[in-house]
């Protein structure tokens, strides 16, 4: 089966690169506001099946990935920050705490419609960050795609005091751990 992936991320690509398996892109059309009540977890697995069955129409006989990312500290959603004020104050937020990334995963089979949805959890203890780290972190990184304002797959990795978590990917936004588990139940073997 053609294997199409959900999104226009340049990570979720280069990491899904990685299994040496061919693949298209296609760009979900997607509202992704939370809904009352949902928790982060909850959001994350229905944006990622959302944004496959927004593109399964394109693709009737294919394997879709949708994933999605959401960032959280104190309770609180972090979301992509946008802009450099956004992302100074939820670094200022992280700062030296634990930020719980959710990265959400489906894989659907679209010719029968079922859906495989999965919530990685990964934990990122930060350093205590002062304005001038995090003006610095900004000024190189530009960081204002990504949801905390954190990329780990570079610079931001001089952000952390440890990373705690099953897999490493799902902190860029791509379980393939889980994701290689998924394409075995359909059938794909990556080795």
């Amino acid at each position: 089966m053609k294997l199409v992936l959900a999104s226009t991320s340049i990570y979720r690509k280069e990491l899904l690169n990685r299994l040496g398996l061919p693949f298209v892109t296609t760009a979900p059309e997607v509202d992704e506001s939370s809904r009352d009540d949902e928790s982060p977890e909850q959001l994350v697995g229905r944006l990622a099946e959302a944004k496959a069955r927004a593109v399964a129409p394109q693709h009737p006989d294919a394997l879709i990935i949708g994933s999605d990312q959401a960032a959280t500290v104190a309770g609180r959603i972090l979301g992509k920050p946008g802009g450099h004020q956004q992302a100074v104050a939820q670094l200022r937020l992280a700062s030296g705490k634990h930020l719980q990334f959710f990265t959400g995963l489906c894989l659907l089979n679209a010719h029968t419609g079922a859906a495989q949805v999965e919530v990685v959890p990964f934990t990122v203890v930060f350093r205590a960050l002062d304005d001038r780290q995090i003006e610095n972190y900004l000024r190189r990184e530009q960081p204002y795609h990504c949801a905390g304002s954190f990329k780990s797959e570079a610079l931001g990795i001089a952000l952390c005091e440890r990373l705690e978590g099953e897999d490493p990917n799902a902190l860029i936004g791509l379980p393939l751990i889980r994701l290689i588990h998924m394409l075995e139940k359909e059938g794909i073997n990556v080795i």
